[in-house]
């Protein structure tokens, strides 16, 4: 499983959510199968990225399995209890 955050690194909901996101995976100990990927929309490769994930928004939230898309959330932090269920039963 992969999460992939889209956003800017002067954008503290960005940072917010990535920090979210990595609590949840060494506090659920599932570092071994859940994936945080992180692209800077100000750099030419977090922007190519975005345009390939349909990206408007910051940040971009998109949680994916098996190449498809179980979650995502757009110009928002997500809500722990939303983002918590899906790493269950992954460890």
């Amino acid at each position: 499983m992969e999460v992939q955050v889209f956003g800017k690194l002067d954008c503290g909901k960005c940072e917010s959510t990535r920090h979210k996101v990595e609590h949840f995976i060494h506090k659920l100990g599932v570092n071994g199968t859940v994936r945080l990927s992180f692209f800077d929309l100000d750099t030419v490769d977090g922007m190519a990225e975005g345009a390939f994930y349909d990206v408007r928004n910051v940040p971009t939230t998109i949680i994916r399995n098996d190449g498809c898309d179980l979650a995502r959330w757009d110009g928002v932090v997500p809500d722990s209890r939303e983002l918590k269920q899906y790493f269950a039963g992954t460890a």
